[in-house]
Parts: structure tokens; C-alpha cells; sequence
């Protein structure tokens, strides 16, 4: 069985194909322990972590992820994979702990950066004024 997910994060967005396999996670064809800073990888694998240890030696996780920066792109990683394992297992348990611990490992985080307008140097900055 292949489950196919996404996930989105600001313009970060992942896909990731879950299949049976032996255990190897890969961003973007390279494993995961390759991924650079530290703290990205801990986020990409925290779905591994509040499931059972066994599951991680059951699936195979593919990701390829676009957009955004670093920490954006873990986090769309990181809910792709968390939607993919809880549709291949088909468990509501592991949905239930994933929704506890946070709500953002099944759903995606929609806010965008708001765009500038006139008038200012940033979306809501207005410049200075003096009058005398």
C-alpha cells in the first residue's frame, strides 16, 4: 500500500509517498540524518517519535519539499509525514496522540506574510511624519 500526503508551512510545501519498507526517511532523495541545522531534523522526525518505536522499521517515508526557508520546509515535512503515517496505518489512536501533542502535525498552518503597502516601510509601518 502507498499513501501520498502533503503538507504546507508559509510557501514551504512537502509531499510525501509512505510505502512499506525498513525504516529510511528521505527529504528530498537524501536521509534524513543528512539534514542540516540539527533542530530541522528533530522537527521532520517528531511524527516517529510520538508514534510507536516499531512503526518507523515498517515504512519507508519519501519526501520532497519546495519553497520557504529552512524551518518552513521542516515543518511541511513534518506534517506530510504525520498525515501519510496516520493514513497508512489507518489508526485513530495515533490521530488522537498527534491532535494532544500539537494540532499542527495533521493540520496545515495557513497564515501567509501580509503583503506592504504604500505609504510605509513594512505591511502595517507607516513612515514618520514632523511638522515643525
Amino acid at each position: 500500500m502507498v499513501t501520498n500526503t502533503s503538507g504546507k508551512k508559509k510557501t514551504a510545501i512537502a509531499r510525501a509517498t509512505v510505502r512499506e519498507g525498513q525504516g529510511r526517511v528521505r527529504i528530498n532523495a537524501q536521509p534524513v540524518e543528512l539534514t542540516e541545522p540539527e533542530m530541522a531534523q528533530l522537527k521532520m522526525l517528531e511524527p516517529f517519535r510520538i508514534a510507536d518505536e516499531d512503526l518507523r522499521e515498517q515504512v519507508d517515508v519519501d519526501v520532497d519539499v519546495s519553497g520557504g526557508g529552512v524551518m518552513g520546509q521542516a515543518d511541511a515535512a513534518r506534517t506530510a509525514i504525520a498525515r501519510g503515517l496516520v493514513e497508512f496505518t489507518n489508526d485513530a489512536e495515533l490521530r488522537d496522540a498527534y491532535m494532544t501533542f500539537d494540532r499542527s502535525l495533521l493540520v496545515n498552518d495557513v497564515r501567509q506574510t501580509e503583503s506592504k503597502k504604500w505609504g510605509g516601510p513594512g505591511a502595517r509601518a507607516r513612515y514618520q511624519k514632523s511638522y515643525r
